[in-house]
């Protein structure tokens, strides 16, 4: 595997030498001082450059990079919408373990394209056109504080998706139940925990992506409830899952609202925690719910 210092001075000998890439920036895990440096991490690299068809319409000039397990270039595949918005990403791993996103960025649209990310290093500027970044931090990616709104919003969200869970349990639409589950439920749980964790750590961490920092700050009893909320493809399990999941939801939001003196919808909690538990009672020739 490359060393970080072989990759470094790859992406950079690259700009050097081509007049048409004008700066570089890096920014992701690599630039955060708080996260610990593994194998995975990516290079995730901005080229701001001239004549930005001139790389896009013949894609061979990557092949420098190294030699390419796979890579994908999200503007140009149909299979989720492209942005369109001037930037090209090439997303490059390779079979030595390193992996570089790297995405061109057109010099003519650097004011509207280049953000100012709080994980952002400026490693080379020809022409000194981009605003110096200040020192590197995660401080864009600090867990916030939610207004009243987007607390209420979360449990209305958690409480209404949780009946269709029941609902596709019921009818034994297996891949129906496991999406309402795992995508719309279980990301509002994860935002009532990532607020938890905020009170706790007066909002000066992460939680990371997907709540990938959970372990890390819940306590031991929370973050064993939350592992019960893994289930595998048996009926009964998931919904033991969605149970473990209602009450450790209701658990934290609970506090969540008391520290900041929201209102806690216990009647639509009450009312679609007993529709639930019905539901996984009735029959399975039931031709009326109620």
């Amino acid at each position: 595997m490359r060393t970080e210092k072989e990759m470094m001075d790859l992406i950079l000998t690259t700009a050097t030498q081509d007049e048409r890439i004008r700066a570089v920036i890096m920014n992701g895990s690599r630039t955060n001082p708080n996260v610990k440096k593994d194998c995975f991490q990516d290079y995730d690299i901005v080229y701001v450059v001239e004549a930005i068809e001139s790389f896009t319409s013949d894609h061979s000039w990557v092949n420098r990079f190294g030699d390419r397990m796979i890579m994908q270039m999200p503007e140009d595949i149909s299979l989720v919408p492209a942005e369109e918005n001037g930037c090209f990403p090439y997303l490059m791993q390779f079979t030595d373990g390193n992996r570089i996103d790297l995405t061109l960025v057109p010099i003519e649209m650097s004011d509207e394209l280049v953000g100012r990310d709080s994980l952002s290093i400026l490693l080379l500027d020809k022409d000194q056109i981009i605003e110096p970044f200040p020192q590197a931090s995660d401080e864009d990616y600090l867990i916030g504080q939610p207004t009243a709104k987007l607390f209420s919003d979360c449990c209305n969200e958690f409480w209404w998706c949780s009946a269709n869970v029941a609902k596709g349990l019921w009818r034994e639409e297996l891949p129906y139940a496991k999406a309402m589950l795992e995508d719309p439920v279980r990301s509002m749980l994860n935002s009532m925990l990532e607020w938890h964790i905020g009170i706790a750590t007066n909002f000066t961490v992460s939680a990371g992506k997907f709540g990938k920092y959970f372990e890390k700050y819940l306590e031991d009893h929370l973050w064993n409830e939350l592992v019960n909320t893994y289930s595998d493809a048996d009926y009964e399990n998931i919904w033991q899952s969605l149970f473990a999941m209602c009450n450790l939801f209701r658990s934290v939001a609970v506090k969540v609202a008391d520290h900041f003196g929201y209102q806690y919808p216990h009647c639509d909690d009450e009312r679609v925690t007993a529709h639930i538990h019905h539901v996984k009672s009735l029959p399975r020739d039931a031709a009326e719910m109620y």
